[in-house]
């Protein structure tokens, strides 16, 4: 099954990091980061596993993602920058 953006996902699903998307999305810091690359530098990198945990309802954003052992408050279009392989699928 091809990678699919970690910000489909639901809770429950879990998998490994594929890749992470070059968005160009500027977090407006000092060192011009973007999402990707503080992603990156979170440990969302490919093949480490990760399962998303919770969703805050209603709309589902953001949503919480357990990567190794840490535990992760994601906003959707943070999360669409991660492309990821998930279990089962």
């Amino acid at each position: 099954m091809p990678p699919v953006s970690l910000s489909t996902l639901r809770k429950g699903a879990r998998g490994t990091v594929a890749d992470v998307r070059d968005d160009a999305q500027s977090l407006g810091d000092e060192a011009r980061s973007t999402v990707s690359r503080r992603l990156l530098e979170l440990g969302f990198i490919p093949g480490e596993a990760f399962e998303v945990i919770g969703e805050v309802w209603p709309g589902g954003d953001p949503m919480a993602v357990r990567l190794g052992s840490t535990l992760f408050a994601l906003r959707r279009r943070e999360a669409g920058a991660v492309l990821v392989t998930v279990e089962g699928g």
